[in-house]
This record gives C-alpha cells, structure tokens and sequence, in this order.
C-alpha cells in the first residue's frame, strides 16, 4: 500500500515538473495524461495528435483556436437557419442558438486573453461559460419541432473541444 502511494505521488511529480517547466512530452504522455480526464477520450486524442505541441500552453493555444472557429460557425449556421426557419418555435430555437453561441466565441476570445495573461483560472471559467453556452444550445434543440441540421453536432464538438481545454487549463494551473 505504501510503496503505491509513493508511486503515485513520484508519477505525480514528475507529471507537474515536465508541465511547469515548459518541457514538451512526448504527444503519447500527453494524450494518455489529459484525454481520460475529457467528456470524449477518443475525439481528444485525435484532436490532439494534430496539435503540433505537446507543450500545454501551445495546446491551450491550439485548442482554444479551435473551440473559437467552431463556436463562429456553429453561431453563423443558427443564424442561417434563423433566417430561413419557417416555424415560428423553430426559429426561436435556432435564434437562442445563435445568442449562445455569439456569448461562446466571447468567452473563448476571453479565454484567449487570459491565457496570453497567465491567468489560467481565468482560462478555466472562461471555457466552463462557452461550454455551458453550447450546452444552452442543445437544451433549446431537443425540444420540439425536431432540429435535422448540423447544430447538435457542432454544438456538441464545442462542448467536446471546451472539455479538453478544461483538463489542460486544470494542468497549467497545478503546474503555475
């Protein structure tokens, strides 16, 4: 029992000296570190096999780059479909889509921000705010009449992308 302790806590350490000292591990160590912890392990590991870094401030980077690009285009197609819907709770639905997700890219760009400050707190409720946004979306998309476009998909990518900024916003503040 000890002897696992002692384990865990050395695996621990290590863990936090290769992440605060800016070292980039291998993308193995990283996905096997942060993608068990994410609502999505498998979207995880693929998102992040394409990242480029395994450093988790160039991660960060990454994935609030493209938590951004697919909150704006989750926001422009409920926009679309707003402007074509012909049923009046159907155009609510997607105009409320398109509210959240305007108030998503905001938190994201907030993110952003906070992580070129080194608040990386600030980074973890920032996207908290644009994963409950995409959340908002969903919710208003499961009530009828029945949604058949791509917002629940994107929607739920949103989710998935704030998700793995989470565990590593989570990562750099241990590390901080």
């Amino acid at each position: 029992m000890a002897n696992s302790i002692v384990l865990v806590v050395s695996s621990l350490f290590v863990l936090s000296v290769v992440f605060s000292n800016g070292y980039a591990a291998s993308p193995n160590d990283v996905v096997s570190t942060i993608c068990p912890k994410t609502r999505n392990p498998s979207f995880c590991s693929n998102v992040l096999k394409s990242a480029g870094t395994s450093d988790l401030k160039g991660l960060a980077t990454f994935t609030l780059n493209l938590a951004h690009d697919k909150a704006t285009d989750s926001r422009a197609l409920a926009q679309s479909l707003a402007s074509k819907a012909t049923d009046p709770k159907l155009k609510e639905h997607y105009d409320t889509c398109g509210e959240r997700f305007d108030d998503a890219v905001d938190d994201i760009e907030g993110a952003k921000s906070n992580l070129g400050n080194g608040d990386y707190n600030g980074v973890n409720t920032s996207a908290s705010a644009a994963m409950t946004e995409a959340d908002d979306c969903l919710d208003s998309l499961t009530k009828p009449p029945k949604d058949s476009s791509a917002l629940s998909d994107n929607g739920k990518t949103v989710e998935d992308i704030c998700s793995i900024i989470l565990v590593v916003s989570n990562l750099l503040i241990g590390g901080a």
